[in-house]
């Protein structure tokens, strides 16, 4: 059973589909929900809160999918894990129009751009709101943090690296998000996961491992 908060976001969400942002009620969202519209008010504050809370909720879950996938199948090579992490990148973009939104930066009208928390605005009780107020992350902030799980999920367990080493696998994980954000704009014909495999399975055994 979705507590109050995830069912308002859902039903966001949801009205997203046949609706552009502006086109969007909070009472509609709180009826869809089964919630009173002061419930509404109460977790996200304002229609710009609910709208941050909808980005926070899709970056945390990409993130979320991410780590799933470098992390579920330690027996896979590091080269085709992070193929399976551009694949569902650029599956989830093509399917989730506010995950499109967050690795792109390019922002369509009917979709929710919501302005910054103003610092002297009444503060939200949820501790949830407070940190979606913080702001969501920027299509860089995304690529970096991709970046840093993977280097992570292949660093645990392995035996140490030189410097080297280090940074020639740190570079291509850098360089598989790179690739899958670009066919995220522009489609590869070949597929990304045939551009990243060709980019990062050249690495030799001893910097790439498993």
């Amino acid at each position: 059973m979705p507590t109050a908060r995830e069912a308002l976001l859902n039903a966001a969400l949801t009205a997203l589909t046949d609706l552009p942002w502006s086109g969007i009620r909070m009472v509609d969202v709180a009826f869809a929900a089964g919630v009173s519209r002061q419930t509404l008010y109460n977790e996200f504050g304002s229609k710009d809160g609910l709208a941050r809370a909808l980005l926070r909720r899709e970056a945390d879950a990409y993130l979320h999918g991410v780590d799933r996938l470098l992390l579920g199948d330690r027996s896979a090579s590091s080269a085709e894990r992070l193929v399976a992490v551009a694949e569902w990148t650029v599956g989830e973009a093509r399917a989730r129009p506010l995950l499109r939104a967050l690795l792109t930066g390019c922002w369509g009208e009917r979709l929710p751009a919501p302005r910054a928390a103003h610092p002297a605005a009444r503060v939200v009780g949820v501790p949830a709101q407070r940190r979606a107020d913080a702001g969501h992350p920027a299509p860089a902030d995304l690529a970096a943090a991709v970046r840093d799980r993977s280097f992570a999920a292949f660093e645990q367990g392995a035996r140490s690296r030189t410097k080297e080493e280090a940074a020639d696998l740190a570079q291509r994980c850098e360089l598989a998000v790179r690739l899958a954000l670009s066919c995220v704009v522009a489609p590869a014909p070949e597929g990304v996961g045939q551009l990243v495999r060709n980019a990062v399975s050249g690495s030799s055994p001893r910097a790439a491992g498993r």
